[in-house]
């Protein structure tokens, strides 16, 4: 029999409906999963066991009564610490934040909620949200569990753990730069980030969408269903469409591949290289494809260094308007890494900042110029696996943060849907993940492509137990 924490929210949701499992069981067995494991992973910021319990005890009544709020509802769900939550501090990840507790439920919070979804806690993330690692200096190290002295990627590092773990099907996060994708790679599981906008989001900002994270597809699909819905608050919203995301899925998704043209992007043109693993995990990848009936075409280089410099100079000035204004004392708390990388930006001008949003829009149309002959991209999530846990980023030198972003990075720019699918895993058993990205408003074709590919990968392994 499956483990309760080992089932998917679709499955949860039919046992519900027919009066196999309750909400406030599958809620303790996942506060139970997270006491056996977050003394060893860190990946949660806040647990509320009582809120959660409270939240499945209701659910319970509403499906007793045939009255469920959603499909989801008494589904337990973990949301990364930087969407608010009423009645929860909003630190992202730092301990220089302010730790009042927010007032109101992030747009995405607030769909949950109207969804009855049981909101388990808030998960970990870095300094800010500007690293792609574990490393926080309110929360600590957020470890993988596949190899506890790896990091789970980042930022939405917690999230990805968690999943890892089995602490429920469902997890949120957020991804400026890849910060659902990277640790969906690092840690094997699946994220969307969707096209700018197609998730309301408070504050939005260039760039900065909320992800659906599951260990399956078909649950990323029932998130959409929710999260999609309008709100007025993201004034960068794109007009709603009322996407039946699940009926997407449901049809032979294989049939779909054939003849679908996609290009293959080994080499970006910037950043690391990919390690020999990664690049034979995407190489079969496309074979899968291939013999699916899809056609490969490879994608020449289409970013520089330059390009990737100015994304990071970018970011380094964007969060230094924001540190300047902390207090010292406050100022002094925040991760040294972080703030070292940041004060760089000190020395640049005016001029450099308006040269430095010049090279993003230039990586955007790039990104658009390198989708437009395909119906899809497929490349490497990460050029790496997990690195070291204890590190910011990988070698550690905040003089070169962004080397391992390079391929998930520029379809933030490009407000272009894109997703992260495990395709296998290196020697040491650390997995790998496959990006698919798709044309912009696109969304449910990537979740189409990602739903095929899940049924072409290689076996997965099995998720781990919490060491004892």
């Amino acid at each position: 029999m499956t483990a309760l924490h080992d089932l998917s929210a679709k499955d949860l949701s039919a046992a519900y409906r027919v009066k196999q499992l309750s909400p406030v069981e599958v809620t303790r067995a996942a506060l139970e999963r997270i006491g056996a494991w977050d003394k060893k992973i860190n990946a949660m910021y806040v647990v509320d066991a009582i809120g959660a319990l409270a939240q499945a005890s209701l659910s319970e009544a509403r499906w007793r009564a045939g009255e469920p709020l959603s499909a989801l509802d008494g589904v337990p769900i973990t949301i990364k610490d930087n969407i608010a939550v009423k009645g929860i501090p909003n630190p992202v990840g730092t301990a220089a934040a302010d730790m009042t507790p927010s007032a109101s439920d992030a747009p995405p919070s607030a769909r949950l909620r109207e969804a009855g979804c049981v909101f388990l806690g808030k998960t970990t993330m870095p300094d800010f949200g500007m690293l792609a690692s574990g490393i926080s200096s309110l929360h600590g190290i957020t470890r993988n569990p596949w190899n506890l002295a790896r990091n789970p990627g980042g930022s939405s590092s917690g999230a990805g753990a968690g999943l890892v773990a089995g602490y429920a099907p469902l997890a949120l996060g957020t991804d400026i730069g890849g910060s659902v994708r990277l640790p969906a790679a690092y840690c094997g599981v699946f994220a969307l980030k969707p096209s700018l906008g197609r998730i309301p989001i408070y504050p939005p900002y260039l760039g900065r969408v909320v992800g659906p994270m599951t260990r399956v597809v078909a649950d990323a699909a029932l998130l959409m269903t929710i999260l999609s819905k309008p709100d007025a608050l993201d004034y960068m919203a794109l007009p709603y469409q009322a996407i039946d995301w699940p009926s997407g899925l449901a049809r032979d998704t294989q049939r779909s591949l054939k003849d679908r043209k996609l290009g293959l992007v080994l080499d970006i043109g910037a950043g690391l290289r990919p390690q020999p693993a990664v690049r034979a995990a995407i190489e079969a990848a496309a074979a899968a494809f291939a013999d699916a009936g899809a056609v490969i075409e490879p994608v020449a280089p289409f970013l520089t260094s330059d390009i990737l410099v100015g994304l990071d100079g970018f970011f380094q000035a964007r969060l230094l308007a924001e540190f300047e204004v902390l207090r010292p004392e406050r100022r002094a708390k925040a991760l040294p890494f972080i703030a070292a990388w940041c004060m760089r930006a000190e020395r640049l001008s005016a001029t450099d900042a308006a040269r430095n949003l010049a090279l993003i829009m230039q990586m955007r149309e790039k990104a658009v110029a390198a989708t437009e002959p395909y119906d899809f991209l497929i490349s490497p999530t990460s050029p790496i696996t997990a690195y070291p846990a204890e590190e910011a980023t990988p070698g550690n030198d905040p003089q070169r943060p962004f080397e391992h972003i390079a391929f998930t990075a520029p379809f933030n720019m490009s407000e272009q849907p894109a997703a992260s699918i495990c395709a296998g895993y290196d020697a040491d058993g650390l997995p790998i993940g496959l990006q698919i990205v798709g044309h912009r408003f696109d969304d449910l074709g990537v979740l189409r492509m990602a739903s095929a590919y899940e049924t072409l990968r290689p076996p997965q392994r099995t998720w781990p137990e919490a060491p004892s």
